[in-house]
């Protein structure tokens, strides 16, 4: 008897637990920052059902759109509005014992799950979607002793070819060179810390066809500090963009005053998409 979707084991955790011992040395010795990057993550039948799911939403109800200077993508973050199979998919990332996975991968103790889906979800950018290099907020908006430290993204790009780009890019520290360059493809996830100075981004807009998209599920894990560092979403400028840096910069104070009145005021991120795409002169797309 085939197995339905709803009761097939969606992630594999005898596979990937006996594995540990060296997926964690490989992750927290990665350089330029620890990460590391995993092929067929999920059931794949599973996550074809969530490809399918993805091509039925309507953009209109709920999504985020993410247009201004340094981006250009959607996203959306109401687990509610989700179809049954992403929806599943997420509780199982978000589950006790993928959780205790994360855990002895990372070496992080302590990782907690984010009901309220911050700045994650699903995402997804049309043809010439981009997102400038950046390190990511470190602190949780609404739960202000919440340290983020992990990200883990998952693509959900059937028959993605290298000509359409779309790349995620891993810098160092200093911002002098990219260090490695992932294409999004079906079930490859990517996995990293998420410290003040984790650069990373896709900023090369893609060059897929009007009826391809690039996305992924995208989650992100936190710890509880007595006194953690707060910064906002903080893009920066690659090598030879150096006339960027004005609107690069602006960009910025934007991000952080709006993540200062998100944080006091529990305003909707579609407050920002408004605001943050105004002041860059962008329009939706």
């Amino acid at each position: 008897m085939t197995e339905t979707a709803e009761n097939t084991q969606l992630f594999d955790y005898d596979h990937w637990n006996s594995q540990l011992p060296t997926l964690s040395k490989d992750y927290q010795g990665a350089s330029p920052y620890p990460h590391i990057v995993l092929e067929n993550f999920l059931n794949p039948d599973v996550l074809t059902t969530c490809s399918q799911e993805f091509d039925k939403l309507n953009e209109e109800d709920g999504w985020i759109n993410y247009v201004h200077y340094n981006e250009n993508k959607a996203g959306l973050n109401k687990l509610d509005l989700l179809p049954a199979t992403i929806k599943r998919t997420i509780n199982e990332l978000n589950s006790p014992e993928f959780l205790a996975f994360l855990s002895e991968l990372t070496g992080i103790k302590g990782l907690m799950k984010d009901d309220l889906l911050e700045g994650g979800g699903i995402h997804q950018s049309k043809r010439g979607g981009y997102l400038n290099i950046h390190a990511d907020f470190t602190v949780h908006p609404h739960h202000r002793h919440w340290q983020r430290r992990v990200n883990v993204l998952v693509y959900l790009n059937p028959d993605w070819v290298e000509e359409w780009g779309g790349k995620l890019e891993l810098w160092d520290t200093q911002m002098k060179a990219c260090e490695k360059k992932v294409l999004p493809v079906f079930n490859r996830c990517v996995i990293f810390n998420t410290d003040a100075d984790s650069y990373h981004g896709h900023p090369e807009p893609t060059t897929c066809p009007e009826d391809r998209h690039r996305r992924s599920i995208a989650l992100y894990y936190y710890t509880e500090e007595a006194q953690p560092f707060r910064r906002a979403t903080h893009y920066m400028v690659r090598p030879g963009e150096e006339k960027k840096k004005f609107m690069v910069k602006l960009d910025n104070t934007m991000v952080a005053v709006y993540t200062e009145i998100k944080g006091m005021l529990g305003s909707n991120d579609k407050v920002v998409s408004k605001i943050l795409r105004f002041f860059s002169g962008k329009k939706k797309k």
